[in-house]
Parts: C-alpha cells; sequence; structure tokens
C-alpha cells in the first residue's frame, strides 16, 4: 500500500493527527466503561432499595409532597388525549395535571375540549415568573377536578413550561412531553429521593423508553414491543445506551448536567428562585439543569441532581429521517449553546467536580465528538490506504470505533433486560443485540451527521425548533379487546 511519498512534515503531521484521534478514541471508550461499571452498581443498589420500598405505603401517606405534571402542547392533536388520561389516571394521592395549549393552530384543544368536557373558568394566580404569550382563557373540568388547560399565545416550549409554573399550586412540578405516556407508578417512584433527602435534592429525572411499536390501551404502554421501523428500533438502544449506560453513571458522581423534558421533577422553589426556563434556547432541559447546578454551587448549598433508572415514561420517536435529522439538530445547537452559556463553570471557584467530570464530559465527548469522529473517519483510512501510516494504528482505530461501540451498546441492553426485563419476547431482545452491532456502521455513522450539520446551521446562524412531526399513539399495536 507504498507507492506515495510525503514531505516528513507531512507524515509527522499525519501521524501526530492519528495518534491524537486514536487517543481520544482510547478516552472516549475507557470513561463510557467507567460510567457503564458505576451504572452497574448504582442500579443493584437502587434495585435493592426498590425491593424494601413500600410504595402502597408512600401512595397513602400524608407526607407525600403533592406535585403539579405540565403538559406543554402545540399542535398535538394526535395523542393529546391519550397523554392526558395517562397523566390524570397516575397512582399517586395528590396531583394536578396542567395542559398549556402554546398557540396550536390543530384540534389540540378541540379534542381536549369533548374529552373533559372543559368549560371556561377564571382563575386568578401569582405571575411568579415572566411570560412571552398572553393566556386567551383558562379551562376546568367538572368530572375531572384536577386539570387545568391553559390556552396561551404561541410562545414556545419554555414559555409555556414558565406558564404552566405560574399557575402551578405544589412544591414539586413534573414536566412531560405530550407525545409521551407514564406508568401507572412513575411518579411514585420519581418522588422517592425528595422523601428521602428534601433538603439536598432539587431534581430527579426518570427513564424515557421508545413507545414506538409497543400495544397501548387507554394511555398506557400494555406491552413493549420493537417497532418494526428500523429507525425507531435503532433509538430504542440508543436511549438505553444514554440513560442507563450514562447517565446513570454520571447521577452517581453528582455530575449529571441533563434531565430529560421528556420526565422530569424539580423543587418548584428553586426553579422560580434561578429564573425559570430560558426562552432563548432551545433546549431547555439541559439549560435549566445547567443553570441549577451553578446557582446552587455559587450560592455552596448542598444539593443533588439525581436520575434514577425504574420511574419510565414512553415517548414517540421519529420514524423518518428529516424528522430525525431537524431533532439531533436542535439538540445539538441547546448542547453547544447551553455549555457556552454556563462557561464559568469550567473556571469558576466553586465547580468542584463539576470542573474535572461534568463539562469536561460533556465538552470533550459530546460537543467535540462528530468533529474528531469525522476526521477519525477521513483521515486514517486514506492514510493508511496510501501507506502512510502504520496498519497497527488502523487496526486499532477500527477496534476502538466499531467493537468497543458495540460493546457499550449490547451491555446497556443486557443491564437493563438482566434489571427490568421488559422486553418479554427473546425476538426482541436478539433483534436489540443485533441493532447494538449494526447501528456503529449504520445509524451513528447517520447521526454523527446531523451533529455536523448543527454545528454548520449555527456558524450560518441558523436555528429553532423546525417542525415537529407527530402521529397518534393509535398508529402503535393495539391491544387486546380485553385489557
Amino acid at each position: 500500500m507504498s507507492g506515495y511519498t510525503l514531505e516528513p512534515w507531512a507524515m509527522h503531521w499525519i501521524t501526530t493527527v492519528s495518534l491524537v484521534i486514536l487517543l481520544y478514541f482510547s478516552a472516549l471508550q475507557l470513561v463510557l466503561f467507567g460510567l457503564l461499571i458505576l451504572s452497574f452498581f448504582d442500579m443493584r443498589r437502587r434495585l435493592a432499595q426498590n425491593f424494601y420500598a413500600d410504595y402502597e405505603a408512600v401512595a397513602k401517606s400524608h407526607f407525600t409532597f403533592p406535585i403539579s405534571v405540565l403538559v406543554p402542547a402545540h399542535n398535538e392533536s394526535p395523542g393529546i388525549v391519550d397523554s392526558v388520561r395517562s397523566v390524570l389516571s397516575l397512582d399517586y394521592p395528590q396531583h394536578e395535571v396542567i395542559v398549556i395549549n402554546d398557540g396550536s393552530t390543530d384540534e389540540t384543544l378541540d379534542k381536549l375540549t369533548l374529552e373533559f368536557g372543559l368549560e371556561r373558568r377564571e382563575i386568578v394566580y401569582r405571575r411568579s415568573l415572566p411570560t412571552l404569550g398572553a393566556i386567551r382563557a383558562m379551562y376546568r373540568s367538572s368530572s375531572v377536578p384536577n386539570l387545568l388547560v391553559v390556552d396561551k399565545e404561541h410562545g414556545g416550549k419554555s414559555d409555556a413550561l414558565n406558564t404552566g409554573l405560574n399557575l402551578s399550586r405544589y412544591p414539586l412540578f413534573c414536566t412531560i412531553d405530550a407525545d409521551s405516556l407514564f406508568q401507572e407508578n412513575a411518579l411514585l417512584r420519581v418522588v422517592r429521593p425528595f422523601l428521602e433527602d428534601p433538603d439536598r435534592v432539587i431534581a430527579v429525572g426518570g427513564q424515557v423508553r421508545v413507545a414506538n411499536g409497543c400495544r397501548i390501551h387507554r394511555g398506557r404502554v400494555v406491552e413493549p414491543k420493537l417497532p418494526s421501523n428500523i429507525l425507531a428500533a435503532f433509538q430504542v438502544v440508543e436511549y438505553l445506551r444514554a440513560f442507563v449506560a450514562s447517565r446513570l453513571g454520571l447521577s452517581a458522581m453528582n455530575n449529571l448536567l441533563i434531565l430529560s423534558g421528556v420526565f422530569s421533577l424539580f423543587r418548584k422553589d428553586v426553579v422560580i428562585e434561578a429564573g425559570g426556563y430560558d426562552v432563548a434556547t432551545v433546549t431547555e432541559d439541559m439549560e435549566l439543569v445547567l443553570r441549577l447546578h451553578r446557582r446552587m454551587r455559587e450560592t455552596e448549598r448542598p444539593y443533588s441532581v439525581v436520575f434514577l433508572p425504574d420511574p419510565i415514561c414512553w415517548t414517540e420517536v421519529p420514524e423518518r429521517i428529516g424528522a430525525l435529522a431537524r431533532q439531533r439538530s436542535r439538540w445539538h445547537r441547546g448542547l453547544v449553546h447551553s455549555l457556552w452559556v454556563h462557561r464559568s463553570l469550567i473556571w469558576g471557584k466553586h465547580s468542584g467536580t463539576l470542573r474535572w467530570v461534568g463539562v469536561p464530559y460533556y465538552f470533550l465527548f459530546e460537543f467535540m465528538g462528530p468533529i474528531v469522529e469525522l476526521l477519525g473517519y477521513i483521515i486514517i483510512p486514506i492514510a493508511y490506504f496510501m501507506g502512510f501510516l502504520d496498519p497497527l494504528y488502523f487496526w486499532a482505530f477500527l477496534f476502538l470505533a466499531v467493537t468497543s461501540g458495540a460493546f457499550l451498546s449490547i451491555s446497556a441492553v443486557f443491564l437493563e433486560e438482566l434489571s427490568f426485563g421488559l422486553y418479554r419476547s427473546w425476538g426482541d431482545f436478539a433483534q436489540m443485540v443485533a441493532i447494538g452491532v449494526l447501528e456503529n456502521f449504520s445509524y451513528r455513522i447517520l447521526t454523527l451527521l446531523f451533529r455536523l450539520g448543527a454545528l454548520v446551521d449555527m456558524l450560518l446562524g441558523r436555528g429553532g425548533w423546525g417542525k415537529q412531526e407527530r402521529s397518534s399513539f393509535g398508529r402503535a399495536k393495539p391491544a387486546p379487546a380485553e385489557l
């Protein structure tokens, strides 16, 4: 594979760049493997706690904190009724559901009105946070007294959440996307850290699973199944890897910088003190968590941000490449924006372990990851086939980029299934293992391109949420009639 000659400086440059890329991939895999080990022990500890937990007593206790569940909705008519019904039927002693219809132009409000018999009401509330979109009307249901529906002008998801916070009555609030469904005991499980350590815990995130393909009946996932759509199936394994093998490990060190807006529980007073949700970002969930970390450390107050693997929320994921591209572009732009806004965490004297663990992890491996991976996929193979690079470097790169990536995905699948075993079919389990291998040659490269596209969009000044595609949960396999 020789035959090409280069100047000594060029050969040295190629070798140096290749070595840096190899060191980067080695560090990435070591860090991810370390997080996987931490996740394994933390999951064992939490499962042992759950074995002795008496959730029935929690449900009946007068000391269990009441919760306000905020459901922001913009053009969510296909699944809004199932989603709201899912939240209303949660097994929890006291919770209110506030749906914020953020300027929908479809039948979102009409469907809610028809389903729950909504009637317009005048409600007095305290405006603790500034909002953009004016409230047009508020509705109550005589048959469902803990449901409040707010119709407002379009101001974005962050503005809708701030509106919901102003109207909420309880000390804890939970956010859920309007295309998502709770498991029946999700609130009982996610509130547990607040009951165990109410002075320190300020935010708790739960597990998010893919609802596509599952059997759903009256707002409940009654049988988890893998989706037939290959793009959605890839995301099942991706979500397992991200939540089980990554967030659980970072949470164990109190260095988790993001809780999914799909399913998170917060102390309301701390969030209002921090200024609520930022309307200038497209990833309000990460920006808020970073701001909470920063504020608590700057004011030198003990706190913890927790991720739990067992309270589960099911969400619909994109099944088309265009929708997935817009979603991942938005996520990556939000990541870069949030890290930049809170860059003082890198050098702040009160940053603590965030300076050495949390922020470097998200900066080096989440933000820089697409750039380094692209350089690796381009420079190392070209240099090898042109005879400029030692074969040892090339095969080491392939091993790190493919084998170890597949190992991490498969390990996350095994860890989840050994702990919870939600997918009862051996065929589904075998398919998830196969996807864990296949994604390294297809889906991983696809999402890499989407994240690189996000960086290009930022350089060109493009942004926003982009068009969101929703489908009814009814597209999933229907439940048997006897359920």
